[in-house]
């Protein structure tokens, strides 16, 4: 396993990790959970990603049971949490989501259900327009204070919005967010590749992507259809599927299987690959939920020195997704 340090802290973390969205809860249990985990953490992971949201925190109490389970040193292993879309769904009430402080340090209940001291990560899941940026940052670096996390990032913000929560701790003489969280794969390029490019240079942000599969569309697995034990088709993520699936994408993913050949590699390895010769990507959360899955991801570590520039040129040339820089 490589590992990276998350932008300009000193904390490592292992350039493949482990996340539970979607699955922990709806597609796998504790049985199948507790051997994934034990397989990543076995192969040199060191981050667990979750949060509150997921499965209405019924995700965060399964890693917790498998972490209680497994007994790891607890320094050999980091573990994050997000809020911002409260667990409760459609039962959420007014102060129950966003990035209040109370629903923050509210939130940090998710401790409870993971059965921890304390987290190593905190993400602001989504920004928060109806919260001044100051309470955010304030109560943030007073969970940092109180040891309940030791760093704060954001997920899914705009550079702008990174940006001005800099400011503001600069300005105050707080902790600011030292990671952000995107979506990243070979369809969704903008953000990490040019919106946050200034970050990286003068801040020193850094990211730990999720999705890198695109929810599965870049293994080939919907090339002829819907396969029923995927998570496009569980009930409730019918928006996941439109925003997935087309023609035109299916293509480009079947041309790029046939590059991944040529390799001799996997569609899913390859892509994961990709994704983690970006400098700027500290980590890539996997989503596997069966045992070859997951042992076929972590092999992207090995295909990497195999993306010369050739191989990315036919990447781009294939895919067609590649963002223009802006002109200054």
């Amino acid at each position: 396993m490589e590992y990276r340090r998350m932008g300009k802290t000193g904390l490592q973390l292992s350039t493949l990790s482990y996340g539970s969205w979607v699955t922990f809860a709806k597609q796998i249990d504790d049985g199948i959970s507790d051997r994934l985990m034990g397989i990543a953490y076995d192969n040199g992971i060191n981050f667990f990603d979750n949060a509150e949201v997921y499965s209405r925190g019924e995700s965060e109490l399964m890693m917790g049971r498998v972490l209680k389970n497994k007994k790891w040193d607890r320094t050999s292993y980091t573990v994050s949490s997000k809020a911002f879309f409260g667990w409760r769904g459609p039962d959420n009430k007014p102060n129950q989501t966003g990035l209040s402080r109370k629903h923050l340090t509210e939130a940090c209940e998710a401790l409870q259900r993971l059965q921890l001291d304390y987290l190593d990560l905190f993400f602001c899941h989504r920004p928060d327009k109806n919260t001044p940026i100051e309470e955010v940052v304030w109560t943030m670096n007073t969970l940092i204070q109180q040891g309940k996390i030791l760093y704060w990032g954001t997920s899914e913000w705009s550079a702008a919005e990174i940006m001005e929560a800099h400011m503001v701790a600069r300005e105050l003489r707080l902790i600011g967010p030292a990671v952000e969280q995107p979506e990243y794969n070979l369809f969704k390029r903008q953000k990490v590749e040019v919106d946050y490019d200034t970050i990286f240079k003068n801040i020193g942000m850094c990211t730990t992507i999720w999705s890198p599969l695109a929810s599965g569309l870049l293994t080939g697995k919907y090339n002829d259809g819907i396969p029923a034990d995927s998570r496009l088709a569980l009930e409730g993520f019918e928006w996941l599927k439109d925003k997935t699936i087309s023609d035109d994408k299916l293509q480009r993913v079947r041309n790029l299987g046939t590059l991944a050949a040529d390799l001799g590699t996997s569609l899913a390895t390859l892509s994961i690959a990709w994704c983690i010769s970006n400098p700027n990507v500290t980590t890539a959360i996997l989503g596997a939920t069966k045992e070859a899955q997951l042992i076929e991801n972590l092999k992207a570590l090995d295909i990497v020195p195999k993306l010369t520039a050739e191989v990315k040129q036919r990447i781009d040339d294939i895919m067609g997704t590649k963002p223009e820089m802006p002109q200054y």
